[in-house]
């Protein structure tokens, strides 16, 4: 921070040594309020903590003159608390970055996050594979074709609980009005499993005794004559 004394113009203030009661949102917002009256604010970072008011203005001007208004003023007695007396003092300036600052910008920026949507490369990759882009994740909650896949199976087991027949969209109150019947003409009843016993003829052996199987069943003692 820079020293009190120091006339080194900046568009950073720092308010110190603010009592507890100042944190309190609707104080706070009356202070911020306060020293926006002398020029518009890029940053109000009041740090509770440490019992100060980090604020960055956007014009040097603005901040000297707020400086200089608001250094040593007292506020009155409020809520049975003693006066308390603002000291605003200046601290390094803050680099606002702008439009133009931006196109002259030499500095490091961080690479681009790649690696995250590049599928990894197998364990051998064969020759000439080469790593490509894959899709980010979805954004919604459902994707579309799952959507659609969820529907599909809601108006299979619809069809499966109704049965075969028409499907009843618009009934009438006591049997006045217009029905409205819907019925998939495409659509097959499902065939019953063929029963093996249907095909069989006489002289052959019966399917239901080719399934079955005797019970195994231990021998008997014997016993040894000597």
């Amino acid at each position: 921070m820079s020293s009190p004394a120091s006339s080194r113009r900046t568009n950073t203030l720092v308010i110190t040594r603010l009592p507890t009661h100042f944190f309190e949102p609707v104080i706070q917002q009356a202070l911020r309020s306060h020293f926006e009256a002398y020029g518009p604010l890029h940053t109000w970072a009041p740090i509770k903590g440490l019992a100060r008011v980090i604020m960055v203005y956007y014009s040097e001007e603005d901040a000297e003159i707020a400086k200089e208004s608001n250094d040593g003023l007292v506020l009155g007695e409020m809520r049975e608390h003693p006066d308390v007396v603002l000291r605003v003092y200046r601290a390094d300036p803050t680099p606002l970055e702008t439009t133009e600052t931006q196109e002259h910008n030499h500095y490091l920026r961080p690479p681009v996050n790649d690696k995250n949507f590049l599928i990894s490369p197998p364990g051998s990759p064969p020759v000439g594979w080469e790593q490509i882009r894959e899709d980010p994740p979805n954004a919604t909650p459902l994707a579309h074709d799952l959507i659609t896949a969820l529907r599909r199976l809601e108006i299979q087991e619809e069809e499966e609980s109704r049965g075969p027949g028409p499907n009843v969209l618009l009934e009438p109150e006591d049997g006045v009005g217009i029905s409205v019947f819907v019925e998939d003409c495409d659509a097959t009843e499902p065939e019953a499993p063929d029963d093996p016993a249907d095909d069989w003829s006489y002289g052959e052996t019966a399917p239901s005794r080719l399934r079955w199987r005797p019970t195994p069943t231990s021998m008997p003692p014997v016993s040894v004559m000597g």
